[in-house]
């Protein structure tokens, strides 16, 4: 026999389709002696009808079925509380019994504004429910609004005239990536910039993991490690470097350096107010995320690193590095997506496209050209100075826990240079070794996030 639970799943899942159709996301089910005989969910804006609520349109779907309009005989199930139009409509049909799943404390005629159930002047009462599956109701609800107030956001959020922003449709269904997009421009290095970022779980979660990508990667080589934190409860915030992903993209390579990508990530670790910190970096987001704690240790609880390196310019680059540098130059229209399937044959066509998504043609690539050069090689050089600082805060002030992971099959950071960079780190262990990773190792990241989780139990 179903149980509300049951019939509100039900009215849930009609939700979801008013949502995907634009609609705000309420859902409807009208039960007669114990059997579903009519649905409905909200459709005013595609039906240009201000009365197609998921309640009326359950309503007249039944009343046809039973030829008649009086339905005493019958419960509704709905998952947002009935506003005035819709209670006075479930009186005069003269149901037996409304439950529904969250309050709307807007416009709610059920208790959360007024209550016109109670009213005993009325000939008929209604019996009501509410607080089923409410919890669920009210996330549906409150994911479709905050994607409503990010869509005003990015429309009201204008690119600048030195600047690309990669059209949004290159960026729907990607497989194994479905986290919706968040962004801030408000940072006082972005200048008007519009930088996106990934922010899942819990905010007052006991360990938040801070992944940051290198070139010519994006968020998108994170997906494999972020589902593992994801359901170990902890919070995972991913940012796309300007430049690269869903951010935006500057013009001109020289609009890059050092130093102003390192500012802008800590204004964005200041602005979220991230805490309990577990840095997690690779390529360029070790080179700029290892200069990071020193500025606010008292944020950084824990260290994942991933074939990266310190580039303090006072040792020399590594012959992989140079090389790499050498074709970036030979060969800047190189094709991203092809270059991460090198090392990772196992990926689809689909998802290699997904590595292509942010640069649609050449003007959109000007930091995938600018970083290779960027790599600090002299003392005098942007960010050699601070990566000496760096070099020795983590060799001496740093008090939280490490882990290294190497993808042993990286001929540009591989374990060569991970040895190297382990003897810097206070304490740090013996590394992780992938034996079939590459440089992009978080491709094999879902048995390195666990391990992780292993070592980084929350304190």
């Amino acid at each position: 026999m179903a149980t509300e639970a049951d019939f509100m799943e039900q009215a849930l899942a009609l939700a979801r389709q008013a949502a995907d159709a634009g609609e705000v996301p309420v859902g409807a089910v009208l039960v007669h002696q114990g059997v579903v005989i009519a649905t409905g969910h909200n459709a005013p804006i595609g039906s240009h009808d201000p009365t197609a609520h998921a309640e009326i349109r359950a309503l007249r779907d039944a009343a046809s079925r039973l030829g008649n309009y009086r339905l005493e005989d019958c419960e509704l199930y709905v998952t947002l509380e009935p506003c005035p139009m819709c209670a006075g409509a479930l009186l005069h049909a003269r149901l037996k019994r409304v439950v529904f799943g969250a309050p709307d404390p807007k416009t709610g005629a059920a208790g959360s504004v007024l209550d016109l159930f109670a009213n005993q002047q009325l000939n008929h009462q209604t019996q009501v429910r509410g607080g089923v599956l409410a919890t669920e109701c009210g996330a549906l609800l409150q994911e479709f609004f905050q994607r409503k107030r990010q869509d005003h956001r990015r429309a009201s959020q204008p690119v600048r005239e030195d600047t690309l922003r990669t059209p949004e449709e290159r960026f729907v269904d990607l497989p194994g990536y479905p986290w919706p997009p968040h962004y801030l421009s408000e940072l006082p290095a972005l200048a008007g910039l519009r930088l996106h970022y990934l922010d899942e779980g819990p905010h007052d979660a006991p360990l938040t993991w801070l992944c940051l990508h290198g070139n010519p990667s994006w968020s998108y080589l994170y997906r494999k490690m972020l589902p593992v934190f994801l359901a170990a409860g902890h919070r995972v915030v991913a940012p796309d470097l300007i430049g690269f992903g869903r951010s935006d993209k500057p013009k001109k390579e020289s609009a890059h350096s050092f130093s102003w990508h390192r500012q802008v990530l800590l204004e964005f670790v200041e602005q979220l107010d991230l805490n309990n910190i577990v840095l997690v970096v690779q390529d360029w987001g070790g080179l700029l995320g290892l200069t990071l704690p020193l500025a606010a240790p008292q944020r950084y609880d824990g260290l994942l690193a991933m074939n990266t390196m310190l580039a303090t310019g006072d040792q020399a680059l590594s012959a992989g590095f140079l090389a790499w540098r050498e074709m970036c130059a030979k060969k800047p229209d190189y094709d991203v997506g092809r270059l991460l399937a090198r090392g990772n044959p196992q990926l689809s066509d689909a998802e290699c496209a997904a590595y292509n998504a942010p640069f649609p043609d050449r003007g959109h690539r000007a930091a995938l050209r600018a970083f290779p050069p960027m790599v600090p090689e002299t003392e005098d050089a942007d960010g050699a100075a601070i990566s000496r600082q760096a070099r020795a805060f983590w060799q001496n002030d740093w008090q939280g826990r490490s882990l290294m992971a190497v993808g042993m099959q990286d001929p540009v950071l591989g374990w060569p240079a991970m040895q190297k960079l382990q003897k810097t780190i206070r304490d740090c262990p013996e590394p992780m070794r992938v034996a079939q990773g590459g440089h992009f190792v978080q491709e094999q990241g879902e048995s390195i996030a666990q391990a992780a989780l292993r070592h980084f139990p929350p304190r």
